[in-house]
């Protein structure tokens, strides 16, 4: 089955997600659509469209300039089995303790290692992304220097990955909420892949608005793997539902934006621990003074 793709930029938000609805009413109709921001500090946010016939050109057009948006650039990718493509060039990543794999590399296993498995077809984080494996890596740190911690809350969860490994290092139920009800689907049967199923609870919430994680709080831990805008917004809230002497790991963030992030937290009382880079990206460990 033949895919095309329509992609163009806007730079905000509300005029991203206007325009991803428009897209909606398109015939033909996409079967997806994408309303991202993009990663690079620009602070540009991407709409794609995905058609499985080719889409109205006049149409799109006529969208992008009531809209404001770019010109849409159209493609027709070529069929691929894209689940078979990411099993064969994601190979597994070992982050301090941690193993993460697909049932594919199962043989690989390291004895002395922690194993999560993350399945290819399984989106919002693998752990090969600079960003989750500097929070496994950030979270493996902690615990070799004696840090335990008795409340854990993954904010902006995904795979739930990182929720994962808390709760395979400590006798701890993590809460692990994400805005996206499909990531939220998508951590459950992680967890249940993972032989853990009950063992991290999974919600979806927009940051710490729920009732369970207020109910949680204070947390010892709080990742927040998300991207640089929502993380200064989100510093109030993280920082009031901190315990004291607790520790935030903090990604999603590209290296030029880790300073302007810890400094939003510094003005909220936290301190900066440790900052590391993987590639482009960098990780935030963050603690609350008692």
């Amino acid at each position: 089955m033949p895919t095309f793709t329509a992609f163009t930029t806007l730079p905000s938000k509300a005029q991203a997600e206007a325009l991803g609805e428009a897209l909606e009413n398109l015939t033909p109709e996409p079967y997806g659509i994408g309303v991202i921001e993009i990663e690079d500090g620009s602070g540009l946010y991407e709409v794609g469209g995905y058609f499985t016939e080719s889409p109205d050109v006049a149409g799109l057009a006529l969208l992008s300039t009531m809209h404001d948006a770019k010109a849409f650039v159209i493609s027709e990718l070529p069929d691929t089995d894209w689940v078979a493509k990411v099993k064969r060039e994601l190979a597994p990543v070992q982050a301090g303790r941690f193993y993460l794999y697909g049932s594919h590399d199962a043989d690989t296993v390291p004895a002395d290692s922690i194993p999560l498995l993350i399945e290819a077809a399984m989106a919002f984080g693998t752990g090969h992304h600079g960003t989750t494996r500097g929070c496994l890596e950030a979270l493996d740190r902690l615990a070799t220097r004696g840090f335990k911690a008795d409340t854990v809350a993954d904010i902006g969860c995904g795979t739930a990955v990182l929720a994962m490994a808390a709760a395979r290092i400590w006798p701890v139920t993590p809460i692990a909420s994400d805005i996206d009800p499909v990531a939220v689907d998508v951590a459950e049967a992680n967890l249940a892949a993972n032989d853990m199923a009950g063992r991290v609870t999974c919600l979806e919430a927009t940051g710490f608005d729920h009732d369970q994680i207020k109910s949680g709080a204070p947390y010892d831990l709080i990742f927040a793997n998300i991207l640089k805008g929502p993380l200064i917004d989100l510093a109030g809230d993280l920082t009031a539902h901190l315990a004291p002497n607790g520790y935030a790991i903090l990604s999603g963030l590209l290296n030029d934006q880790a300073d302007e992030v810890a400094a939003a937290y510094a003005a909220q009382g936290l301190t900066r621990v440790e900052a590391t880079q993987i590639g482009d990206w960098s990780t935030l460990l963050l603690s609350r003074p008692e």
